[in-house]
């Protein structure tokens, strides 16, 4: 691809960057216009899940599928190693105002043998919960490395991916997103520790810095990078908007969220499930999650700080650090009920308020076997940049490309003007020469 190729895949990156204030409080929308579609990940391969395991379709480590899904169970397959741990996630995109009936509707991702017997740390479930209504929520099993544990051989294992929905819920196929991602081993004789029995969990005083517009994006794959700091954004009623955190080796993260006065069209009303906030882990599974009430007027609330995130997280039990267990992107879903629509102004969005902190100094990671950038997991500079630039994934994968475009035209520049300077320098020789002749 030639230079003005390049330079015109960036330009949107640029765009992107000088627009993050796009659709923020303020910005009126038309009346019934349709909240933004879900982005789905670039390059997601289309896979049909089996009603059986003997006929389930065979899904890759590394990589992203999309398929559908209506209430009941549909099977993948898996052939997986022994010398990694392996995490599967479901993410279940409903339509926009959906029905969903029962706080119980769901999503739950099952690991297993051929024996049929679960996996630890399987299955994984998320609920819709009451008065959120329909909304991107994410789900994973995990096939941990671990002596003497269960499903530690290498061979075939089959996933199986479960929509939960009562009889008077929408019961349509909706889209599901799935990812697998292996996490490497530790090198030979590096055992790991036990899980740690505490961590400081006294949050800290939150930031308190004038805000700053983030537009957050529409599920994982468009989620707006963030860090320590106050961040303004807007929601309509029945909106998630995604945020994205990179936490190191050894970093805990604060979350706080508030909305403040909506125009309404009630005086008195309320919705008992008015802000909803969810963390999920790296691998989409749900570290935490919480909400409030809200009147129209004022609302907010608290995260509990992370554990440090560590890698004998894993082996936790009931002490809620098990989220915390590899560094990487960590991802936040803010929710404005859908009842907030029955006394507040659809066409202007609820003012949001973040207030995030990351705590720790980045510690060593462990002494894995192999890197573990194939794996998408771990934290690295060019993560670091994306969160202080609040960059989205595509914004940032085309921030790379103009950087690599303009070291190419840098590079061009400086070899032009050497081979000028060399010609000119030749020029002046000959004509010396031929004055001294």
């Amino acid at each position: 691809m030639g230079v003005m190729g390049r330079l015109s895949r960036t330009l949107p990156a640029v765009a992107a960057a000088l627009g993050l204030a796009a659709g923020l409080p303020g910005t009126a929308y038309a009346a019934g216009e349709p909240l933004p579609a879900y982005r789905t990940a670039d390059g997601a391969r289309p896979v049909q899940g089996a009603e059986s395991s003997a006929d389930a379709p065979a899904l890759e480590p590394g990589a992203v599928y999309g398929d559908t899904l209506a209430p009941g169970s549909r099977f993948y397959r898996l052939n997986l190693d022994d010398t990694s741990s392996v995490y599967v996630s479901a993410v279940l995109v409903p339509k926009p105002g959906a029905r969903i009936d029962s706080g119980g509707d769901g999503l739950e991702v099952s690991l297993m043998t051929t024996a049929g017997r679960s996996c630890p740390g399987s299955p994984g479930r998320t609920t819709f919960g009451y008065g959120l209504g329909a909304r991107p929520i994410g789900a994973a099993a995990v096939r941990l490395l671990q002596e003497d544990g269960d499903c530690q051989q290498a061979g075939v294992y089959y996933v199986k991916v479960t929509r939960e929905a009562s009889r008077n819920s929408d019961r349509s196929p909706w889209p599901v997103e799935l990812t697998v991602s292996r996490e490497p081993g530790l090198k030979t004789g590096s055992a790991p520790a036990a899980a740690p029995s505490g961590w400081p969990s006294t949050p800290p005083q939150p930031p308190a810095s004038e805000p700053v517009a983030r537009e957050g994006g529409t599920g994982f794959n468009d989620a707006r990078a963030l860090g320590t700091g106050v961040w303004r954004d807007g929601l309509r009623p029945g909106q998630t908007r995604f945020y994205r955190v990179p936490l190191d080796w050894g970093q805990q993260l604060s979350v706080g969220a508030e909305l403040a006065a909506a125009r309404l069209t009630k005086d008195f009303a309320s919705a008992s499930t008015g802000l909803g906030v969810t963390l999920y882990t790296p691998y989409r599974s749900v570290v935490d999650d919480k909400d409030t009430g809200y009147d129209g007027r004022q609302a907010g609330l608290t995260l509990p700080p992370t554990a440090p995130v560590a890698y004998e997280n894993r082996f936790a039990k009931g002490s809620g650090a098990g989220g915390a267990r590899v560094a990487g992107w960590y991802y936040l879903a803010v929710t404005l009920g859908e009842k907030v629509g029955e006394f507040t102004e659809d066409a202007v969005p609820v003012p949001l308020t973040l207030r995030l902190t990351v705590q720790g100094k980045a510690a060593a990671p462990p002494p894995y076997a192999e890197g573990l950038a194939r794996s998408g997991f771990g934290v690295d500079d060019a993560d670091r940049a994306a969160a202080r630039e609040g960059l989205t994934q595509p914004e940032a994968a085309q921030a790379a490309d103009r950087r690599a475009t303009m070291g190419t035209v840098a590079a061009g520049g400086f070899g032009t003007g050497t081979l000028l300077l060399l010609v000119l320098g030749g020029w002046l020789l000959l004509a010396r020469r031929g004055r001294t002749g």
